[in-house]
């Protein structure tokens, strides 16, 4: 009879595993159930994710294009301002070197009116005392 026991325990073990077996088939089979679905979920919201993230690149992008225009155009303007003020620096030294000018003739020609004077007045002089 214990043989006959052995047999039982060892055929209860064997269905137990088939059994135990079946059930982790079963719970593999609804994870990757659960997985498929869940996996397609992600997906899409990893292509959704990746979207957005390509829009703000694109956005990103598009503003740093715009700043550099801006950008090209402040340094154009500013060179332009710069062009004017040197021109304007120009022409008022051209001014002031031609008002230097002017002025020193004047000062020549009272000069020469003072000598004019004073030679015509020892002139004047020479003549009378004789």
């Amino acid at each position: 009879m214990p043989p006959r026991k052995d047999d039982e325990k060892f055929s209860n073990r064997m269905e137990t595993a088939a059994k135990a077996r079946a059930e982790m088939l079963a719970k593999a089979k609804a994870r990757a159930e659960a997985a498929k679905v869940n996996f397609e979920s992600k997906a899409d919201e990893r292509k959704a994710i990746a979207a957005a993230r390509e829009e703000r690149a694109a956005k990103r992008a598009e503003e740093k294009r715009l700043a550099a225009i801006a950008a090209e155009k402040r340094r154009l303007e500013e060179e332009e301002q710069r062009r004017l003020a040197e021109i304007e620096a120009k022409a008022q030294a051209e001014r002031d070197h031609e008002a230097r000018v002017k002025a020193e003739e004047e000062r020549e020609i009272e000069a020469k009116a003072k000598r004019d004077a004073r030679y015509a007045a020892r002139k004047a002089q020479k003549k009378k005392g004789r």
